[in-house]
């Protein structure tokens, strides 16, 4: 058996499921590919108001929660491409660029980097920067532009409370936050805006003068936190039931659900303003709400099957590794095919339903 995600340290244990595999998220990544491209007027924005440092100091792109697909390799090859034109387009010579793929030590950095294109080949020098973003990660006035899409809604631990028995926020039941009680939402919104702030401090520092960031992650439209839209959808329904069946069935003891939840708070456009207002480092160039979409990807709609095989990839590939840590391979397999079984039956709500929404926010240092 694995061990309780209560206790266990999520930074040395937290990525999306690696490798090439059916359930990898090489190969469950195109719904965000998909709505990252959609957004790339937004990030084209953004570049276009970076401050061009000079050639001898050199360019330097870091992507914060790279993951180990190829969106992060399509994305970074946009930011330097956009910003060598921007060099030429004022007569300039472009500087030599790097690019940092940074996510947590658990990270599959082996597939990604597998997914460059061959050494000469590049634009860029690249490196793996291993760590959590929720402290430094590079030396002060290193990094000219951050960008980080699909991540900032991670949070860096489990809020203590969530899982303390006797605490009035014990998450009992439950999985998720979504349509959780007050007290439990409330400590998963307080750990959001500790963890943002660590962020913003962290990259304060180490951008230089005139740097900036664009960020994506998961939000919500409504003010109230307890509906937690898509990932409220995507975790709060078919997999919270697929749960209740391991229970209801005698498989696991209800304990052992009650100590897992989903580290993820899908916040307000309001609330992350007052975080970075708080925090003060930054301005906000341009904050929105953008609507992602489904991260189903299926080639026949109408096909109740695979439509429940795609939500119960989707949900594996990037909370799979914290259920293989908790109850182990061979319950989570279980738990996945009840899934999948599950969101086959409402297939056709699910397809209409499922809906993503994404805050977009491009800041630089104030």
């Amino acid at each position: 058996m694995g061990k309780d995600s209560s206790n266990m340290n999520l930074e040395m244990v937290l990525s999306m499921k690696g490798g090439k595999g059916e359930d990898s998220y090489h190969n469950n990544s195109q719904a965000q590919g998909q709505h990252a491209k959609m957004m790339l007027h937004l990030l084209s924005e953004a570049l276009d108001g970076a401050r061009l440092s000079s050639a001898e100091a050199g360019f330097a792109v870091a992507d914060l929660g790279c993951s180990s697909g190829s969106n992060t390799v399509d994305m970074v090859e946009f930011i330097i491409k956009r910003m060598a034109d921007r060099y030429k387009a004022v007569g300039s010579e472009p500087p030599e660029f790097s690019a940092f793929f940074c996510d947590l030590p658990s990270n599959d950095f082996n597939t990604l980097f597998q997914l460059l294109p061959p050494h000469g080949h590049t634009s860029y020098f690249a490196a793996a920067v291993a760590g959590s973003f929720h402290r430094r990660l590079f030396l002060a006035k290193h990094i000219d532009f951050f960008y980080s899409a699909f991540s900032l809604h991670w949070l860096s631990q489990i809020p203590e409370e969530v899982v303390d028995k006797k605490s009035m926020a014990y998450n009992e039941g439950r999985i998720f936050i979504h349509g959780a009680k007050e007290s439990t939402v409330n400590a998963f919104k307080k750990q959001f805006e500790r963890d943002l702030g660590a962020f913003l401090c962290s990259r304060s520092k180490e951008l230089k003068s005139g740097g900036s960031m664009f960020l994506v992650f998961l939000g919500r439209t409504s003010s109230d936190p307890t509906d937690q839209g898509g990932a409220g959808i995507l975790f709060g329904t078919h997999f919270q039931d697929a749960w209740d069946d391991l229970v209801r069935q005698g498989v696991i003891a209800s304990e052992k659900r009650d100590n897992f939840n989903i580290p993820i708070y899908a916040a307000s456009l309001e609330e992350f303003k007052e975080v970075v207002e708080a925090d003060g480092s930054f301005v906000i160039n341009k904050l929105q709400v953008f609507k992602g979409g489904s991260p189903l990807v299926v080639n026949r709609c109408n096909d109740a099957a695979e439509i429940g095989r795609a939500l119960a990839t989707s949900c594996r590939s990037v909370s799979g590794v914290l259920v293989d840590a908790h109850i182990g391979d061979q319950l989570s397999d279980q738990l996945f095919s009840r899934v999948a079984n599950r969101a086959m039956a409402r297939a056709d709500e699910l397809l209409h339903q499922l809906q993503f929404f994404h805050i977009v926010a491009s800041l630089s240092l104030a």
